[in-house]
């Protein structure tokens, strides 16, 4: 797996946490909802990652 990838994944996770908090702070749910779901949307980039590393293991 990229650096780059795993990167923009860890940065979408920040990004998510932080809007969640600020939704949080200002009682914004909508705000709130969409951090979540950039957290979540992490976390599957992570797992793709992931399953791209253990083929190409299998494969090698």
């Amino acid at each position: 797996m990229s650096t780059e990838d795993r990167a923009k994944a860890a940065a979408k996770n920040v990004e998510g946490k932080a809007q969640e908090a600020w939704g949080n702070f200002t009682g914004d749910p909508e705000h709130k909802a969409e951090g979540q779901a950039k957290q979540a949307e992490s976390e599957v980039r992570n797992t793709v990652e992931d399953v791209k590393d253990n083929v190409k293991d299998k494969l090698d």
